[in-house]
């Protein structure tokens, strides 16, 4: 074997040393030159569709999962635990704001109100007797009192004066002058004691008697709203407008003290309840369109935000969001689970790709492939806007006149050499050039011709 290794390594060495192997050599480097140039000629063509991206408006829209609740319920319970007397509504009766739902027991605070009504009424009529008769008698008297008590004085004092002018003259003995002035005293004391008990029944007495006087009417006054308010409550009145939608209980059972006794709930307009992200409720506001769609109902329901949750829920750390919908399909109930879709922008004039035709970079920068006038796909960083379904907005980074691969250009490496049809433009976008063909040809060309 090595022998015969030997003799082709001089046989090879002999043939390069000949000016025929010389040419041996320069043939085999003009054959692999060609099949470099072949290969070279080979390079791969990738087949895609790409049209330029269209314009039109998009809206940004927040969907979620939502649980539907009445926009008003009153689950009513008794005050008081009695007996039902009677059922007015049935579950599914329509009731109006203060209309009489049922009856408890009631005899014993019947009674109760009656008492307490006639011992008003006694009350009441003390009141009159006291502010009408009792002060004005009790004034009279002291009037009376207080006037004889200063006419004795006045006598008395007379009397003194004449044995004073006696005694003066001899005339009368010196215990006869004595015992007038003391008359004289207790007279002038007992006017004294009169006059102080008239001005005191003036300043205090009157004010006093009808204060005790009000004070016992307003105590049975009390006593009576009471009894009425304790009456009052076995009759069950609706709170709200609305539909019976809970009666559990029939009559002649105890109804307990606050416990329901039925639910009354107001359908007129429908609440449907979802927890969004922080982010995605960031862009919401009250009013904005929304539809909510149910399992049954084939057209979507329209609606609006009416609350945006200024705080997040500390369980969940999402934002309470509401929907409300109003004269609902009949066949949306309250807490039915519910799909909500939200519009929280509009951008009317937009420049619109299919989402399938946006990737992203290993730095999750977004990008589009386009199809160059080389015939080869370039790849372009783009900014993006308005995210719906299948579509989403570029803002920057894309011209208008484009044309973006829309299919195709999944893991298409840049500057591959690309073949393939345009799609067709949309019956917008053709009006569109029509136009702007039209506005073309009113312009002057380079040679200033028209």
């Amino acid at each position: 074997m090595k022998l015969r290794a030997d003799c082709a390594r001089e046989r090879g060495a002999s043939a390069t040393s000949t000016p025929v192997g010389v040419l041996l050599v320069a043939l085999a480097l003009v054959l692999t030159a060609g099949c470099g140039a072949d290969e070279k000629e080979k390079e791969p063509v990738v087949t895609v569709e790409a049209a330029p991206p269209e314009r039109g408006a998009i809206s940004e829209v927040v969907s979620a999962e939502a649980v539907v609740y009445p926009v008003q319920q009153s689950v009513i319970t008794p005050k008081i635990a009695s007996t039902i007397h009677e059922f007015l509504v049935q579950r599914g009766s329509k009731v109006h704001q203060g209309q009489l739902l049922a009856i408890l027991e009631n005899a014993d605070l019947a009674a109760a109100a009656e008492q307490s009504k006639g011992e008003f009424e006694q009350a009441e009529a003390g009141y009159a007797t006291t502010v009408e008769a009792g002060v004005p008698q009790a004034m009279q008297k002291a009037e009376l009192d207080a006037a004889a008590a200063k006419a004795a004085y006045e006598a008395a004092q007379k009397v003194y004066d004449s044995r004073k002018e006696l005694f003066q003259q001899g005339a009368l003995p010196r215990r006869d002058l004595d015992a007038a002035q003391v008359a004289l005293a207790q007279a002038k004391t007992q006017s004294d004691v009169a006059e102080r008990q008239l001005a005191d029944l003036k300043r205090l007495g009157e004010q006093q008697a009808l204060k005790s006087a009000k004070g016992q009417l307003a105590a049975a006054k009390g006593k009576l709203m009471g009894s009425s308010a304790a009456l009052s409550y076995s009759e069950i009145r609706s709170p709200i407008d609305g539909v019976v939608t809970d009666r559990p209980q029939y009559a002649g059972e105890l109804a307990a003290a606050n416990q329901p006794l039925m639910t009354v709930m107001d359908l007129s307009k429908l609440l449907a309840k979802s927890h969004i992200s922080r982010v995605e409720a960031a862009s919401l506001k009250v009013g904005d369109a929304a539809e909510v769609r149910a399992e049954g109902v084939e057209d979507p329901i329209h609606g609006r935000v009416s609350l945006v949750s200024p705080a997040l829920d500390p369980g969940s750390t999402t934002i309470e969001v509401w929907v409300e919908v109003a004269k609902p399909e009949p066949r949306l109930k309250p807490g039915m689970t519910v799909q909500v879709s939200m519009v929280a922008k509009t951008v009317t004039d937009a420049l619109l790709v299919p989402a399938s035709a946006v990737f992203q970079t290993t730095e999750d920068a977004d990008y589009v492939m386009v199809a160059g006038s080389d015939q080869h796909a370039h790849q372009k960083i783009v900014k993006l806007g308005v995210r719906n379904g299948d579509r989403v907005q570029v803002v920057s980074g894309l011209d208008p006149g484009e044309k973006v691969i829309r299919s195709g250009g999944y893991g298409l490496p840049d500057k591959t050499r690309i073949k393939g049809k345009e799609i067709p433009p949309s019956k917008d976008d053709a009006s569109a050039d029509k136009a702007g063909a039209a506005d073309d040809s009113s312009k002057p060309d380079k040679s200033g011709k028209e």
